[in-house]
């Protein structure tokens, strides 16, 4: 057994013991070991350990969402079946289709090799292409080579022919490096067609296309996005509100704004405004607003996401993630209305970014937790207040992403500062 002494916030810290189990799946995994042993405490040691597991790989399905304002479900599958994708329509989310990813594949090795960084080489080990900005690197890599793509632990993800030298994927820093010919799984490339192309679709997540439902906006309503881009759910309560009444989107990076204004114009929806602002600040900037529903789906530790080939975030990093959401709920419930919805969610599993930040909302910032519409993962964590109304899915469970949805009504004014 092993004590580590973690440092949290206000100067702080906590003790969290590891066992010989944990310090070696960490060790293998690639996983922080206080980040093991929160999560071992949290689930057990075999529930953390087929999670971990499961966030080195893929979910085996892909979702798209259809975007029922231009097109069909029945539409957007029979144009994927002439691309040769097989395509699954879910059975109680009607503008959802999954498409079956394939892999795991066997790689061939070759002599030379480009590293590149955690995204770019989860991105590649489905399929994608390496480009410049990912590239950290490819010594002695000359254009035309065969080279393997691989991790900065040397992780073989993928295999391709190098488009560049190494001198240019530094100099340049864009456009495609290697051209991936073989990765660990596939998914088909949607981007470049014309149902991509013509905003009929939306890649995302099935927790993330749900919890727009959960929202469920109504026609006319004022919805606030409060952490908005890329924009899958900035989007799909646009579409959910048939173009009528408004989304005010928020997001404090310029970049991510405008990739967000760029799916609005490609889905072609008109009643999105896209702002780019720190949410911190909304109540003050905007004094006046009141809308009936807001969407916080914040900056998190992301240790849902999957594929995961190694992970970097330690237990300080979850409770300053955590101290950070609970200033954004406390600008949520300023701006929303009295009796006005407010839905919370994260791609996290952390109770100390989700169960607990619920219960900071009822205590202190005078929301009640609603039973959500439709629950297709499982209920919050026992042990917490609340915890049948909540929403979490796991990947060992469910095939997702890990991922956490709360639905809350303000029932009274409290100052929440």
């Amino acid at each position: 057994m092993v004590s580590l002494n973690v440092p949290v916030l206000g100067g702080r810290s906590v003790m969290l013991t590891v066992d010989e189990h944990s310090l070696r799946l960490a060790k293998n995994l690639r996983f922080p070991p206080d980040l093991v042993a929160l999560l071992f405490e949290t689930f057990g040691l075999e529930k953390c350990e087929k999670i971990l597991r499961c966030l080195k790989t893929p979910p085996p399905i892909y979702y798209l969402r259809v975007n029922t304002l231009l097109t069909d479900r029945d539409e957007v599958i029979g144009k994927l079946e002439e691309l040769g994708i097989r395509a699954i329509p879910h059975p109680q989310l009607e503008e959802a289709i999954g498409i079956p990813v394939e892999g795991p594949f066997g790689i061939e090795p070759c002599k030379k090799k480009v590293v590149a960084d955690k995204l770019a080489c989860e991105s590649v080990m489905i399929g994608a292409d390496l480009y410049a900005p990912g590239v950290i690197t490819a010594k002695g890599v000359r254009k035309g080579d065969k080279v393997m793509v691989v991790d900065k632990h040397g992780e073989h993800v993928a295999s391709g022919v190098a488009l560049m030298d190494a001198g240019e994927m530094h100099s340049l820093r864009k456009g495609v490096a290697v051209k991936v010919t073989e990765s660990l799984y596939k998914v088909p490339s949607i981007r470049g067609t014309p149902i991509y192309k013509e905003g009929h679709v939306y890649e995302q997540s099935l927790p993330a296309i749900l919890t727009s439902r959960v929202l469920d906006p109504k026609p006319g309503d004022l919805v606030v996005d409060m952490c908005a881009a890329p924009g899958g759910k900035t989007t799909h309560i646009a579409q959910l509100m048939q173009g009528l009444g408004l989304v005010l989107a928020f997001d404090r990076s310029k970049s991510r704004a405008q990739k967000l204004k760029d799916h609005v114009m490609r889905m072609k929806l008109k009643n999105i405004i896209v702002e780019i602002k720190n949410s911190l600040f909304l109540d003050v900037e905007y004094p006046s607003l009141k809308a009936d529903a807001v969407l916080i789906d914040p900056p998190c530790s992301d240790l849902g996401l999957r594929p995961k080939l190694y992970e970097e975030k330690n237990v300080s990093m979850i409770w300053a993630a955590a101290n950070y959401q609970r200033q954004l709920l406390k600008v949520a419930a300023r701006i929303l209305k009295l009796g006005g919805m407010l839905v919370y969610s994260t791609c996290t599993i952390t109770a100390e970014e989700n169960e607990e930040n619920v219960e900071f909302c009822v205590d202190e910032l005078g929301f009640e937790v609603e039973n959500q519409p439709l629950y297709l993962g499982d209920r919050g964590l026992k042990g917490f207040r609340n915890a049948e109304m909540v929403q979490r899915f796991f990947p060992d469970t469910h095939g997702t992403p890990g991922f956490f949805i709360a639905k809350m009504r303000k029932v009274n004014e409290k100052e929440g500062r």
